[in-house]
């Protein structure tokens, strides 16, 4: 089965947030939660004799930033159902408290695949993240599986 769709959807972005800011409470709550005691992360004056001349979030901040309240609702579907696949990081530059961060998503790829339950379609879309002075902060491939 050769999945049908408009080849104009890749690389064309369909969602752009609105700036957030990246809070320093925040920053501090999410190493709580993860039990993350590095000092580049939670202690300014360490920090401020660190690669990076001050606080930053962990790497893994970036995942927090959201394209709002419905999640890429405007995802090309294949089928009704399917789920979250999976995601993929690619860290650029830190994410520092009082950068405003806004994601740029587009559809990065669509392909199918078969296994042993039948077939499966993949639709990858990347989120770009920019800080206020355009710099790229990090970019996330989000996998969502469809059954046609």
């Amino acid at each position: 089965m050769a999945i049908k769709y408009d080849p104009a959807l890749i690389n064309k972005v369909f969602e752009v947030t609105e700036p957030v800011e990246a809070e320093a409470e925040k920053i501090k709550r999410y190493c709580a939660a993860l039990g993350e005691t590095n000092p580049i992360f939670t202690d300014e004056d360490a920090a401020k004799k660190g690669p990076y001349g001050g606080i930053v979030a962990p790497p893994s901040f970036a995942v927090t930033f959201r394209n709002g309240r419905h999640f890429f609702e405007s995802v090309p579907r294949f089928g009704m159902r399917g789920f979250d696949a999976g995601k993929d990081v690619e860290f650029v530059a830190p994410i520092r408290p009082g950068d405003y961060v806004t994601l740029s998503s587009h559809v990065k790829e669509i392909y199918e695949k078969t296994g042993r339950t039948g077939t499966m379609v993949f639709v990858v879309i990347r989120s770009t993240l920019k800080n206020q002075n355009d710099e790229v902060l990090a970019h996330i491939d989000h996998r969502f599986m469809n059954r046609p």
